[in-house]
């Protein structure tokens, strides 16, 4: 498992090794399907200096404003129906004022609209790394973090793996400029993370 796995898009080759030290790349957008080890890599990317912000964060922050449970059914409604009433692009335009400076990963992409928000803003500054992970295995790792919106079983999780690419998730992780497949261990998994944020920090 050793070096991070690049799947070929348009962005492929500008994100070679010898090129990306001419790049400056401002902010990271991570994606991925629920369990997939996203946290495991912003613990890395805090690590190498990058400033964090979670999208998911100002969907709880709406929904706690609401008095709405924090849970994966109550969260996960809310979050549709407002990208039902304000388009699929609506939780990056909540997000955006809250990147600023540089070396900043982004967590939390879920569709094409909400890329094209950050490419608008960030253009060829910005860069998309996926994260991914068998559906065993992402099942496997929520059942044993057991987050409080987190679905808790089987059915429940296939619901939130439809909903979530149903907002265009899927197309996403296939056109990111970088993927690391996560299904070994835990320090395999840190060690590709440190290769590929190391390289983004510059």
């Amino acid at each position: 498992m050793g070096r991070p796995a690049t799947f070929s898009n348009p962005l492929r080759k500008r994100l070679s090794e010898s090129s990306l030290s001419s790049r400056r790349v401002k902010v990271v957008c991570v994606t991925g399907m629920p369990g997939c080890g996203k946290d495991e890599l912003l613990g890395v990317a805090r690590d190498l200096g990058f400033s964090i912000v979670r999208m998911g964060d100002v969907v709880r922050e709406e929904a706690t404003r609401r008095g709405l449970p924090i849970t994966d059914e109550a969260v996960g409604g809310m979050a549709h129906a407002e990208r039902q009433a304000h388009g699929f692009g609506i939780w990056a335009e909540r997000t955006l004022p809250r990147i600023r400076g540089e070396h900043v990963l982004v967590d939390g992409l879920r569709g094409r609209a909400e890329l094209d928000v950050f490419r608008k803003a960030f253009g060829e500054g910005l860069v998309v790394l996926a994260v991914h992970a068998s559906p065993k295995t992402r099942y496997e790792r929520m059942m044993r973090r057991r987050r409080p919106d987190d679905a808790m079983s089987v059915e429940a999780f296939r619901v939130r793996d439809v909903r979530e690419l149903s907002w265009g998730l899927g197309d996403v992780i296939a056109i990111a400029d970088l993927v690391l497949v996560n299904e070994g261990s835990l320090e395999d998994f840190r060690r590709q993370a440190r290769a590929a944020l190391g390289r983004l920090h510059g």
